[in-house]
């Protein structure tokens, strides 16, 4: 089994891949036996990588965590091109590492079992809900009069007045002079 990030091999004996694709949905039965569900999306996809590696090949341990721990511009983890059959088959193109690098060692042989996650990155259901059209926002209103329709009603025409306000009101074209 090959496996190569950004053209690097990753060298271990015994590598095994397992390939998840999460499915998010919500149950719609409540408390009933209902089996209705609603769909909520994919989740990226991931890849768990279990390999053993010798204690003589250090460096191929050293490969693994210089690999899981680069960054790119902004701190963000570092993105890799992926060459193996198994994220092929998933359609997996790049990835990230996730959920950190495990090495333990062995109680019988001389070596290191490693296991670390590889997550997705820019899927295809990410590539589609970032190429939808965001919907804009629309003008939002409320019953009643808004803030700047406070002198006039919603048709334009002057409002009624009470008899205490027709008397501010001429106090108040009096001193201003407004009309």
């Amino acid at each position: 089994m090959t496996l190569l990030l950004n053209g690097e091999q990753i060298i271990g004996h015994r590598m095994k891949l397992t390939a998840n694709l999460k499915i998010e949905a919500d149950d719609l039965g409540g408390q009933t036996s209902g089996t209705d569900k609603s769909h909520k999306g994919f989740k990226p996809k991931t890849l768990t990588v279990a390999l053993t590696i010798p204690y003589k090949s250090l460096d191929n341990l050293r490969t693994i965590m210089r690999l899981a721990e680069a960054t790119a511009g902004g701190g963000q983890l570092q993105t890799y091109r992926i060459v193996n059959d198994t994220a092929k088959a998933f359609g997996i193109r790049q990835v990230t590492f996730s959920d950190g690098v495990s090495a333990r060692e062995d109680d019988t042989l001389a070596q290191w079992i490693v296991q670390f996650t590889l997550s997705e990155k820019l899927s295809n259901p990410e590539k589609v809900e970032n190429r939808r059209a965001g919907n804009g926002v629309t003008t939002q209103s409320a019953p009643g009069d808004g803030v700047a329709g406070s002198g006039s009603g919603a048709s334009g025409a002057p409002e009624e007045l009470t008899g205490f306000e027709a008397v501010l009101k001429k106090v108040d074209t009096y001193l201003g002079g407004a009309a």
